[in-house]
């Protein structure tokens, strides 16, 4: 049965030099009306997360959410998905860094850049914020990485950093743990505290 995974998967496989007829033909037999653009699975887990929370099945209601693997491939998934190719409407996260490319990719696939909402580092960035340093740590430490925290917290690089600094570089330093705290950051949000950019996204959808 076809459904918004086996989308996601054809889509992947479009972007990655594969044929586009699946997703063309996937695209025809589902109510796809929107794609989320995401430079990676933390950010997919996140966004997944406040949804779940907010009680919506984007994928019922037609919304893909894709990860990109990067924001220099925000110009590929855009000429795939938005005016040149599907027609879907295109929306997304952005760091601050990255506008450059999306603009690029976005002007170049003639899609609207107003649908992107922008963290200011990055989402993980934003949720720390969002949170505090100490709600985080109690966070890490409910997750039985209390012990990895304080060892990574001792190394020579991490001196000079804020605290916020050093929570982001943690999050990063085991393959699969951004990804985790993805969902465990947001769902430890108060609803008044969720970061403008994710609560932009989930409201435009």
């Amino acid at each position: 049965m076809a459904d918004m995974g086996s989308f996601r998967e054809a889509v992947m496989a479009w972007a990655a030099g594969g044929s586009g007829d699946p997703a063309r033909e996937l695209a025809a037999r589902l109510p796809v009306r929107a794609a989320v653009l995401l430079e990676g699975p933390s950010d997919v887990a996140a966004v997944s997360a406040l949804a779940a929370i907010r009680g919506r099945n984007l994928e019922a209601e037609g919304v893909c959410v894709l990860p990109m693997g990067g924001a220099m491939s925000v110009g590929r998934f855009a000429r795939l998905l938005g005016p040149p190719g599907l027609g879907l409407r295109l929306t997304g996260l952005c760091d601050e860094a990255e506008r450059p490319y999306y603009a690029r990719g976005l002007e170049r696939a003639s899609a609207a850049q107003q649908g992107f909402f922008v963290c200011a580092a990055d989402l993980e960035d934003e949720l720390i914020r969002a949170l505090g340093v100490t709600r985080v740590e109690e966070l890490v430490r409910g997750e039985g990485e209390l012990r990895p925290l304080q060892t990574f917290l001792h190394q020579p690089a991490q001196r000079g950093r804020t605290p916020q600094q050093q929570l982001r570089r943690f999050l990063g330093t085991k393959k699969g743990r951004k990804i985790h705290y993805g969902r465990v950051l947001v769902e430890a949000l108060d609803p008044d505290r969720i970061p403008a950019p994710l609560d932009g996204l989930l409201t435009s959808l």
